[in-house]
Formats: structure tokens, sequence, C-alpha cells
């Protein structure tokens, strides 16, 4: 074959590279800029809380009583009112107080200070953590014992009512004090038939023999982690629901240890308001569905605030509910299988009998108690499902979406039936004040370390340095809009640091590369020929020790919580963007400033 040369542009890029790279820091840019403006204090009144005025008249009200106030925003029957003055928040609430049916349902929080403009483009400031902005902590304690207990009590429910059905003449079923359960039966065929039952009907139980006569019944090991598990998820799913109430986007509840979950409410300086919310009782209850106006029907809404009409008295209630678990039936599709009690069982079989064919609403209400000591309740309709067959003690909801949709009924069920009390062992309050401190501190060690790191840059390598340079603001860019845009990321003080990692380790990505360029350029190469080996050959360097880092960045989020998470975000982004910036970014300017004129000739 004939060779011949052709021209080949030395670093050029595509100009769909350039639009790429603008639009992506332009979009990342606007993402940030809410981050910048900072946030002002403000109250929310919650749709519950029954405003008595509307808005030009609060603002009236207000500003005759010397409130300086910015804005007051309404979006769905929810109402803010945005302080200019961050030292009057308490004294707006006071105001507030008077001009509502029920004052809990006021909130002290922040709202954006970016300008309205951006914000209606969809673009949120960047969510703070409990270290930065004040707050609220808790650490709960879930017991587990009374659920174990619960799970013993229906074992020997069951157990003699089978002995009474089946005619077990002389056998004995006796709790114990440990929690297992002790059978006497004098009979072998007796022992026999009490095996086959609960093999069949309570594989989660261990049998073994007490003596010739005797056996000995416990939960197993596994069952019993199973159960914890899933109770410790039960909560954590209560809890969450629960914080909705307060309006408080950023909380964070977090499973801690084994039987322990930690609330955090950034922005909430009212511990009370919280613990009504947070130790609030809920409770469950199965209704025949009514047609619209039938005699002794109730009007109660679904998730979507779509009536459902219902008779006025329950078939049964959430205290009959033992256990329920999310499973995939016989055709594949998503079910929650629940186990009632033997009363409840009963009750249960009598209904669907009358009513094959027919639909069945499962409610969800909750309790809590305001700052008077009132009990205010909310029902919701989480279920709407017909009766295929007549039911028992066990028997399954179709109809509720997808297998997570289920599984997230499931946890609603349970949580109107396991007895699982959780307790406040430690409660921290962190005041504004502390958490503006933390603010500065840490930008300012952020903005200290940049600085150093622009001036040696820039010093060092001259006129590559301030390619490095533009890429690290570039940097800081990508991670702040990334923070933003990210549902559920959280900055934290420990992110801050993160952050400033990310400083070091952006410009790590450079050094590398400007010094294969500077090796390049002592053996005799030209300029623009050392810039194209030097990006190709630390490419891989680069690449190995940030996925190296990356593993130990996913492994901290993972296993660990709060503030090691919040560290572990900032890093593992960090990495993302200091690729982008210290390989693409860096060399779309070196080859937009000096590699536009030089070309090489290569053997084809």
């Amino acid at each position: 074959m004939r060779e011949q040369n052709k021209a080949t542009i030395l670093n050029h890029y595509s100009a769909w590279k350039y639009v790429l790279l603008v639009v992506t820091i332009t979009v990342m840019l606007f993402s940030a800029l809410p981050t910048f403006f900072g946030e002002d204090a403000a109250v929310q009144v919650a749709p519950e809380a029954g405003l008595n005025v509307n808005p030009l008249e609060l603002h009236q009200l207000l500003v005759s009583h010397g409130i300086d106030l910015k804005r007051i925003d309404q979006a769905h029957g929810q109402t803010t009112v945005i302080l200019a003055d961050n030292t009057q928040q308490t004294q707006l609430k006071t105001l507030l107080s008077e001009q509502v049916k029920d004052p809990s349902k006021l909130t002290l929080t922040l709202a954006p200070a970016a300008p309205n403009w951006l914000l209606s483009l969809g673009f949120n400031p960047i969510k703070l953590g409990l270290d930065l902005r004040g707050g609220v902590q808790f650490l709960l304690d879930v017991e587990i014992e009374p659920v174990y207990k619960l799970h013993n009590n229906v074992f020997v429910e069951a157990v003699r009512q089978f002995v009474r059905q089946d005619s077990l003449f002389g056998v004995s079923v006796q709790q114990q004090v440990d929690g297992g359960v002790h059978i006497s039966a004098t009979d072998l065929n007796q022992r026999a038939a009490i095996r086959e039952f609960i093999n069949s009907q309570y594989p989660n139980w261990q049998m073994s023999n007490a003596g010739d006569k005797s056996l000995q019944v416990v939960l197993s090991e596994a069952e019993k982690l199973n159960i914890r598990d899933l109770t410790v998820k039960q909560n954590l799913q209560i809890m969450r629901s629960r914080i909705e109430q307060l309006g408080i986007t950023e909380a964070v509840v977090q499973r801690q240890g084994e039987h322990r979950i930690r609330i955090e409410l950034p922005g909430v300086q009212d511990p009370a308001a919280a613990k009504s919310v947070i130790g609030a009782t809920a409770s469950l209850a199965f209704y025949q569905v009514k047609q619209p106006g039938s005699v002794n029907a109730q009007t109660l809404t679904d998730e979507h605030g779509q009536p459902v009409y219902v008779a006025r008295r329950p078939v049964l209630g959430g205290e009959h509910i033992v256990d329920a678990r999310a499973s995939l039936g016989e055709m594949g599709l998503p079910e929650v299988v629940i186990h009632l009690d033997r009363e409840g069982g009963a009750m249960m079989s009598d209904f669907s009998r009358d009513n094959i064919g027919k639909p069945m609403a499962t409610s969800y209400s909750e309790y809590s108690r305001d700052d008077e000591g009132t009990i205010r309740q909310t029902t919701e309709v989480i279920s709407v499902a017909t009766i295929q067959s007549q039911l028992g003690d066990r028997f399954s909801i179709t109809g509720a979406g997808n297998y997570a949709e289920a599984q997230q009924l499931a946890l609603l069920l349970r949580a109107g039936s396991m007895t699982a009390p959780v307790t406040i062992v430690e409660e921290r309050t962190i005041g504004p004040s502390l958490g503006e401190e933390n603010i500065t501190n840490g930008f300012s060690a952020l903005a200290l370390g940049m600085g150093v790191t622009l001036l040696f840059m820039g010093l060092w390598y001259r006129r590559l340095g301030w390619v490095a340079n533009v890429a690290l603001m570039a940097n800081m860019i990508l991670i702040f809009g990334l923070m933003a845009l990210i549902p559920g990321a959280v900055l934290t003080l420990p992110g801050i640091a993160g952050l400033v990692l990310t400083v070091g380790m952006a410009v790590d990505t450079n050094v590398l590369i400007f010094e294969r360029i500077k090796d390049k350029l002592k053996e005799g190469r030209s300029f623009a020929h050392a810039i194209d080996r030097g990006f190709d050959s630390a490419f891989s360097t680069i690449v190995d020790a940030n996925f190296t880092t990356m593993i130990t960045a996913v492994v901290l989020y993972a296993i660990g919580n709060g503030p090691i998470q919040g560290f572990a975000l900032t890093l593992g982004l960090g990495l993302l963007t200091s690729m982008f910036t210290g390989i693409f970014a860096s060399r779309a300017l070196i080859n937009w400033a000096y590699g536009r004129n030089f070309s090489r000739n290569v053997k084809v």
C-alpha cells in the first residue's frame, strides 16, 4: 500500500465540543447563583393553619406593626412571609399566630434570597445541613421488645385456637418470660399435629423437645433480625411522613445503628413543635365503599385529594393487624399480604363473605397534638381494592401499584399495627448564629485555599497557569451547580472540607498534565506537540488516581451518615468535575489559545 501524507490539525476541538462546554458551565452557573444570594428569615403558614386575612391585608397589618417585609409568597394554599430583617422572625410569628386558627401550623423557616426571575427558572439554593443552617437534632431509640411480645402473643393465641378446633384435650400452651413458648402434650399424635401446624403456618418459629411430653418453641434469630429491620424501617417511614407536616424539605431522617433513628431538622428553632409531630400516634381502618349519596356514608379523600365514599363505621381497625409484607402474587403482580389476629380474622371473614366483588377501602389516620394539648386527626385513604373471595386472618391487597409502592403500603399498614415505642434519647438545638459562623469560617477557608492555589499556579506555570486557574473556577461552579440540582444533596461543614480538598485535587490534574508537557519540551518537541502528547500521556494516570479515590468516596457515603456523607458527597462530585475541567475544559482553553495554528504530518 502506498503511503501518503495527510495534514492533521493538532490541538483542535470540533465546534460542538466548545458549545457543550459553554452550555454546561452556563447552566451550572445559573444553578449555583441562588446559593450565593443566601437566605432570608421567614415564617411558613400551612394551609391547615386557617389564615384569616388575604395577602394584601396581611402585608398592611404587618407593616403597621413595624415588620420589615420583603415579600409574601403563596403556593398550593401555603403562605410564606419573607422578612428583610432577620431579627424580626420571632415577632412575626407572634403576630401571625393571632391571625390563624391553628398557631401550631406556623413554622420558622428560611427562604431563598435570590431574585424571583432566577427562582422562576427552577433554580434553588443548595440545601444546608444542620451545622450550617441551625435547627434541631433528635436521636430516637426504637423499642423492639414490645414488637417481639406482640408476635409471641399472636403465636400463642393461634396455637391455642388450633388446639381447641382440633379438640386436642390435655394440651397446655404457656408463654414464658424469656419470650419462648412451652407446649405440653402427653399424646405423641397430638405433638405431631402441633408440629405440622407450626411448620406450615409459622415456619419462622423453631421447635425443640423439652422432655418426653413437651415442646419448646422460640422465634428464630433470623426472623428476629427481620422483624427488627422491618420495625425500624416502619418508624423511618412514619417519621418522614410526619416531618413533611413541618414543611421542612431539607430534613434528614436516617437509621443509626441497629435500632436508632437520627432526625435533623435544619431551620427549625422550636423543638416543642417538632416533638408534637414526631411523637404523634397513628391508626388504620378498613371500610366498605359506598356510592355517593348513600345512607350512613361519609366522605374521605385519597392521596390525590379525590373523594372516596365509605361507610361511617369501619369493618375493623388497624389494632387487629399483626403483620404486613409486600410480595409478588401468582400472576407476578405486586401485592401486600396482611395477617390479622383471631378476632380481626373472624370479623374480616364475615364481612368479605357477604361482599365478594365489592371494593374495600383502607384508611390511614394520623393523630398529632398541638401546643395546647389538643389531639387532631388527619385521615387519608391509601388503598381501594376489590374483594375477590372470602377472607380470613391472612389475605392480600392488590392494585397497590408497582412493587416499591406495595412495600410502601406494607410499611403504612404495619405503622398502624405494630407497637414500637420511640423515645427521644438525645436532643440538640443549634442556633442560627452558630450556623452562620460555621458558614463564614468554612467558606473563608475555601476562599483562602483557592487564593493560595491560584497564586501558585499562576506564578509556577506562567502561561499555562491561567488555564488551570480558569478551570479551577469552572470546577467550583460545576460543584455548586450540581449540588443545587441533585435531589437530597445537603451541604454540611464536613462537606465544605471536601470542597477545600477538591481544590487541591482539581489542580492536581492540571499539575500532572503540565509536568508531562514540560517533560516533552525538554525532549525537544514543539510546544504544540508537547501539549498534545502531555494530555495523552497523563490521561491514564489521572483516571487511575481519581478512580481509586472515588471508591473511597462511595464507601464513605454508603456506610457513613450525616457529616461523613456530606464529606463523601462533595468529594465524589469534586472528583467528577475535576476530571471534566482538568481534562476537557483545560484542553479546550489551551486549544483555543495556543493550538489553533499548529499541525503535524502523520502517515496513513
